[in-house]
């Protein structure tokens, strides 16, 4: 009985939670780039400014549309709502002066002092005081809360104020920001530069914490699960062996290459000389067996149609022997019935089943049942002949 332990190793490469590329909007001509390639940055630091010469007029013409908007409500709601109503008190009076004139002429025509072309003429003109007075009402209940100039200037102060805030959007979109807490990893820009909306210029990896990323073949999918424990080595570190965790397999395969996405989770804190992107070898137990019967694969024979089997040397002969593995690993096999531990099992060539075999340390080998690998029971290996 020996501990038997399966691997599986692979390469994988660091990376980030999230990536993101800073583009700007806008086309226009680099003035300054305020970052390096590495620098750590915060949320809301400068990290791109592109000149803005135009923007900043843009802005100052809309800005003055509004003031003028905002005035001529302001106009219409004290002064032009006074002047309405003053406009209203006088037609009115006028209007009643003009009834009273034609009152008057009503009475001097009846008696005969004055024509009827008289009455005639002071009839028009208390209609045109009539007229006079209707229209100064419009123009005071235009003057209103809810009146048609003040809806419409109300209208015009809302389209000055989305213009102005337009064109400030637009001047905002001159300065290139971090989005969050963040490393730059590349720079694709440099001072006078002209950039076009959708470029990348600025290529970040957000705080957080790193992960390994690696593409398996998905013949080993069945050997992954969260959770399972690695060793992990950079070549330019060989010395600093550290751990991680698979923390994900992804659930889909990738068709063109037959790879299956594994992530890793990595200590915190992980180690300082981890690098976006380096290269890193990972070992990953896979299975793990505390105490097993095991032997050597080179030992094992048969077919998939008929089942395993081993060749043991049993009383001077070869005998074939069927046997049912568990754990498997590159250079041994856990076999869960068919043996017993101490029995000698022939590796490679060898006499056919029911030929004799000795050993006199000339010809195959054998390994005792048991032994963890060939090379790991030595002791137990003899040379063996048909005769």
């Amino acid at each position: 009985m020996a501990p038997l332990v399966r691997t599986l190793q692979f390469s994988a490469r660091v990376a980030t939670q999230s990536r993101v590329e800073v583009g700007g909007t806008l086309t226009g001509r680099v003035l300054e780039v305020a970052v390096a390639e590495g620098a750590m940055v915060k949320q809301g630091d400068v990290l791109v400014r592109l000149e803005s010469a135009e923007l900043k007029a843009a802005v100052a013409q809309a800005q003055a549309a509004e003031a003028q908007a905002v005035a001529r409500l302001a106009g219409l709601r004290s002064t032009g709502r006074s002047a309405a109503q003053a406009g209203v008190a006088q037609a009115a009076s006028v209007l009643v002066a003009a009834q009273a004139e034609l009152q008057r002429t009503l009475d001097l025509v009846d008696k005969g002092f004055l024509s009827e072309a008289r009455l005639d003429e002071v009839r028009r003109v208390v209609a045109v005081a009539q007229a006079q007075l209707d229209g100064a009402r419009a123009q005071s209940a235009a003057n209103a809360d809810s009146g048609t100039d003040v809806v419409q200037a109300q209208a015009q102060l809302a389209l000055a104020s989305a213009s102005r805030a337009a064109a400030e959007a637009r001047l905002g979109e001159t300065v290139l920001t971090a989005p969050a807490d963040a490393r730059v990893l590349s720079r694709m820009v440099e001072p006078g530069q002209i950039v076009q909306p959708g470029r990348a210029l600025l290529g970040l990896a957000l705080a957080g914490p790193l992960q390994l990323v690696a593409q398996v073949d998905e013949r080993y999918l069945e050997q992954l699960q969260p959770g399972q424990v690695a060793s992990v080595l950079a070549d330019a570190y060989p010395t600093q062996r550290f751990s991680a965790r698979v923390l994900s397999i992804a659930p889909l395969v990738d068709a063109q290459r037959g790879a299956i996405e594994v992530k890793l989770s990595l200590p915190q804190p992980a180690p300082d000389f981890l690098r976006e992107d380096m290269t890193l070898s990972v070992e990953v137990e896979t299975a793990r067996r505390e105490q097993a019967l095991v032997v050597p694969t080179e030992a094992l024979r048969g077919e998939e149609s008929t089942g395993p089997s081993v060749w043991l040397a049993r009383d001077g002969r070869v005998e074939a022997r069927k046997v049912r593995l568990g754990l498997r690993t590159l250079d041994a096999a856990e076999v869960l019935d068919g043996l017993s531990a101490g029995e000698l099992v022939l590796i490679g060539p060898a006499p056919q089943p029911g030929q004799r075999v000795r050993t006199d340390g000339r010809v195959q080998a054998m390994a005792r049942v048991g032994s963890r690998t060939k090379e790991d029971a030595g002791a137990a290996l003899s040379n063996a002949m048909g005769r």
